[in-house]
């Protein structure tokens, strides 16, 4: 398998999620600034849609999406139990989680990458990321991880989004369930090795 990321971007989840499920892959630098990839092949090639992540399967099938690329990967091995059994109460709360991360968190940092974007509508944004930043908060007290107490799917891709708050001028200092999420998921292995193969760790 081989997966294209961006160092830092949302593809940093199914390649923490990768290193958990001990399967074997590549991991393919595709800069999303100028969709060029080491040996020059043009990224849009690969993915007309020019982001990231992508999976290419050992059979060339190619897999778009986040949330859809970690459940494959974690229902390639079950006995990781990274994510509940399909058709499960579980694994439907787990894609709801997945659901919320992609809506309510990725979609709202988005924007306040962007230069152009107005600065009164950068502070609707951050306004709406606090709540719902809150609402997690909330949701992560007395847990471990976003599931309980098991690491799944879900919890790769919260840390990966909340690593972009201070880039951006969103403040999540005052969420202590959080920060301590925060500190279990990067002291994983898995994390540790990921965030070193993008050049976020030294």
């Amino acid at each position: 398998m081989k997966l294209y990321y961006s160092p830092g971007a949302c593809s940093l989840s199914p390649h923490i999620t990768l290193h958990e499920s001990g399967l074997k892959f590549e991991h393919v630098l595709a800069p999303t600034k100028t969709h060029q990839l080491e040996d020059g092949t043009d990224y849009y090639s690969i993915n007309p849609l020019g982001y990231v992540p992508l999976l290419e399967l050992d059979d060339g099938t190619r897999l778009t999406e986040g949330p859809a690329i970690v459940q494959y990967i974690a229902d390639q091995v079950p006995a990781k139990n990274l994510a509940p059994a399909n058709g499960t109460v579980a694994r439907a709360q787990l894609q709801s989680w997945l659901n919320f991360i992609g809506t309510e968190l990725h979609r709202g940092f988005s924007p306040l990458f962007n230069p152009a974007t107005p600065a009164d509508y950068k502070t609707v944004l951050i306004d709406k990321l606090q709540s719902r930043l809150k609402w997690v908060d909330e949701q992560l007290a007395g847990k471990q991880y976003l599931m309980g107490e098991a690491f799944s799917v879900a919890d790769p891709y919260l840390f990966t989004v909340t690593n972009w708050a201070p880039r951006v001028g969103v403040d999540i200092s005052g969420f202590s369930n959080i920060a301590a999420f925060r500190e279990r998921v990067a002291a994983r292995p898995a994390v540790q090795t990921a965030m070193k193969e993008e050049g976020l760790l030294t």
